[in-house]
């Protein structure tokens, strides 16, 4: 079975993205897949890195601590998130910014043609996005700049491979047999870890 992480990225209470980590995690718990859930509203950091370089690094708030735990624990990590204004939300990126440091998620002194080498190789990434921008918006116009950040600067960046992505939209006011579709959707690859 598979160890799985995975983190609900919305900041409020209640959201689709929270229901979709649940319904998730539901399947690959009944599937008897090993599992670790955070909700982001819960965590309580500093968003702000604060510094210009990683010379002088705040030290890690004990949510942040128990994150890289967690994502250094798992198999196989899935983020539910929404886009905002094109990207992820601040808190988001926050938790992003202040955890993925050097010497736990990459190597900066050992690089290849520059490029940092990942320490959290071995994992692979499902990311759940929901929007209210049409998948072929997204795609035309705007060249899936929000899912390349998180597959390949981020998840990519630290070592996860391969990361899919599963894109829902619209969902602002979704129809309720969308959702459904959407729900199935999370319980089906919870089921398989996938």
């Amino acid at each position: 079975m598979t160890r799985i992480f995975i983190l609900n990225g919305h900041p409020a209470e209640t959201s689709l993205s929270k229901e979709l980590s649940l319904t998730y995690s539901r399947a690959a718990k009944g599937s008897g897949h090993e599992l670790r859930l955070s909700n982001l509203n819960d965590l309580q950091f500093d968003i702000d890195f604060g510094f210009a370089g990683y010379s002088q690094i705040k030290p890690l708030e004990p949510d942040l601590e128990g994150f890289m735990r967690d994502l250094e624990w798992c198999e196989h990590f899935v983020l539910t998130t929404p886009m905002w204004w094109g990207g992820l939300p601040a808190k988001l990126k926050g938790l992003f910014d202040r955890a993925l440091l050097p010497g736990t998620a990459f190597d900066p002194r050992n690089t290849t043609m520059g490029i940092p080498a990942p320490l959290l190789k071995g994992r692979s990434g499902r990311v759940f996005v929901t929007s209210d921008t049409p998948g072929w918006a997204l795609s035309l116009f705007y060249k899936k700049a929000m899912i390349n950040q998180i597959e390949r600067q981020i998840l990519g960046f630290i070592g996860l491979k391969p990361v899919k992505t599963t894109y829902f939209a619209p969902a602002s006011h979704p129809k309720k047999k969308a959702v459904e579709g959407w729900l199935q959707k999370a319980q089906k690859l919870g089921a398989k870890a996938a």
